[in-house]
């Protein structure tokens, strides 16, 4: 009874808490940044001026006797998809939470949006393997369920393919929808090959969510480490200088080809740690994408 009580008073405060940030202002910016997919024509009225000539529809017009356009209201609701990593490496948290709490507060926030503006949302969690596939539906309980799944569920394996999540985004979801990415993409698998056709085909955002112990390994002396995804084992002398080294240069030169190739795929990115405050990321996400729409 004591477990159940937990699990919701930490699915409740991630709910006030990102429910208070959609009304002061992630509802807005999202509204702004994501569109519908088109516009639907809504009725006929008479010509007025100043409208586009080519708006005229030439039939009614000449029915009437004098100028008809066509009228059209964008199409407002898209289909939203949180793609969220469960593998066992989003356990890791050395600072505020881990890794795994992060994707599922960022995650509450876009779905409420998301259901703000009307947008449905669906959940695909993945491993090495799609453990959850929550279809596109609107309402308060879903999104609950999402934080509820993201934070709770306990998924049969440990890996990460991402190629997994990818392939329902490439064969069974067919309308253009908005996917947001959350992983720390350490992954097994070609994670730029399995984006390359599906980021053409859906608006794609990554969202990197990172861990401090992870990029810079400390001064600990001789240690015993554990891949949580692999179970292998290794033991390590963090404590030489030239360890460390080697351990920041791959780090960065991972990054980097992470940087470079989802520039190349036009994938826009968002960059998150374990160790500070996302607001201001998004934000600036936000204030990036909104330039270059103008």
């Amino acid at each position: 009874m004591a477990e159940i009580s937990e699990i919701l008073r930490k699915i409740r405060k991630i709910e006030l808490r990102t429910r208070g940030l959609v009304r002061e202002s992630f509802g807005g910016e999202y509204h702004s940044c994501f569109k519908g997919q088109g516009i639907d024509f809504e009725d006929f009225r008479e010509y007025q001026a100043g409208d586009e000539v080519r708006s005229i529809d030439w039939n009614v017009t000449a029915r009437m006797g004098h100028p008809f356009v066509k009228k059209f209201v964008e199409q407002r609701e898209m289909t939203v998809f949180l793609v969220v990593d469960a593998s066992a490496s989003g356990i890791l948290g050395s600072h505020l939470q881990a890794k795994k709490e992060l994707m599922a507060e960022v995650a509450a926030l876009f779905a409420f949006s998301a259901l703000q503006n009307k947008d449905k949302v669906g959940l695909i969690l993945f491993t090495d393997e799609v453990e959850i596939y929550l279809p596109p539906r609107k309402g308060t309980g879903h999104a609950l369920r999402i934080i509820r799944d993201i934070l709770f569920f306990e998924p049969k394996r440990q890996g990460t393919r991402l190629s997994s999540a990818i392939d329902i985004l490439k064969h069974a979801i067919h309308r253009r929808s908005l996917v947001i990415l959350l992983s720390d993409f350490i992954s097994q698998d070609d994670v730029f090959n399995s984006l390359k056709t599906v980021s053409r085909q859906h608006d794609m955002i990554a969202v990197q969510v990172t861990d401090p112990a992870e990029l810079d390994f400390p001064d600990a002396g001789l240690v015993c480490l554990e891949d949580p995804e692999t179970g292998e084992q290794a033991e390590i002398a963090s404590h030489r200088g030239q360890f460390r080294q080697h351990y920041r240069a791959a780090v960065g030169a991972w990054k980097a080809e992470l940087e470079s190739q989802f520039r190349r795929l036009a994938i826009d990115k968002i960059d998150l740690s374990t160790d500070r405050e996302y607001l201001p990321s998004l934000h600036a996400f936000f204030q990036r994408r909104e330039g270059k729409r103008v």
